[in-house]
C-alpha cells in the first residue's frame, strides 16, 4: 500500500506519512555477515 492511498482514505496531513531519516526491516533468513556486510555497503547519512 503506498503513502498516497493511506493519505487518500485515512486523511493523512502533511508532506511525509513517515520519518524520511529512519527504516527498519526484517532482515529474514540472511546471515548475521550478510546483514553486516548490507550495512557497510550503504551510503553515509547527510
Amino acid at each position: 500500500v503506498t503513502s498516497r492511498v493511506l493519505r487518500k482514505e485515512f486523511g493523512f496531513q502533511g508532506e511525509h506519512l513517515w520519518s524520511p531519516s529512519y527504516f527498519a526491516s526484517s532482515a529474514g533468513g540472511a546471515s548475521i555477515e550478510t546483514v553486516r556486510e548490507y550495512i557497510k555497503s550503504q551510503d553515509e547519512p547527510d
